[in-house]
């Protein structure tokens, strides 16, 4: 197994966008030596332009005629969009299972789907403090700052992080 850089790590679930850094709606790998996520995106944009030549191309179209056709290519949209849902979702979790490992390396204690997900968590100032770390830190500086930040971000959320402990304890 190889360990992918912190800032790798976090150019995969996040992009900067001026000075702000956000959680990413559809994961990138191109950090980690995969497919970028500009590519996923541009192949769920062409999707209604090849079914619409498949549909309304002159042989199909006078097969099926203009209701038929219209009919079809609404049916077969709601498709597309089933299937982007669920490419994006096999995307987003491909990209966690490569870096889970490389995060617990770095964050032994912090469930990176914890930090990642939308509801209230006592890490939902994460992305705030990310965008405090100057963009041309070292990992190594990048490391001991989010370390920092994780410390202040558990001790205001102490409550919280108790609670989620008694009821995980209550699970098992």
């Amino acid at each position: 197994m190889s360990t992918y850089a912190l800032r790798s790590i976090l150019d995969s679930i996040s992009s900067r966008a001026k000075k702000r850094i956000q959680k990413r709606t559809l994961y990138n790998l191109a950090p980690l030596g995969g497919i970028s996520s500009a590519l996923i995106v541009l192949f769920f944009l062409s999707l209604p332009f090849i079914e619409f030549a498949l549909i309304f191309n002159p042989y199909v179209f006078k097969a099926l005629g203009i209701a038929q056709s219209i009919i079809f290519f609404i049916v077969f949209l709601s498709i597309v969009m089933i299937i982007i849902f669920l490419l994006s979702w096999i995307n987003n979790k491909a990209v966690l299972k490569r870096v889970s490992p490389s995060w617990k390396y770095y964050f032994p204690n912090i469930d990176l789907k914890v930090l990642l997900s939308s509801g209230t968590n006592p890490y939902s100032d994460f992305f705030r403090e990310y965008s405090a770390i100057p963009e041309d830190s070292s990992d190594e500086e990048l490391h001991a700052a989010l370390k920092e930040a994780f410390g202040r971000m558990e001790e205001e959320n102490k409550e919280l992080i108790e609670a989620m402990q008694k009821d995980r304890s209550k699970k098992v």
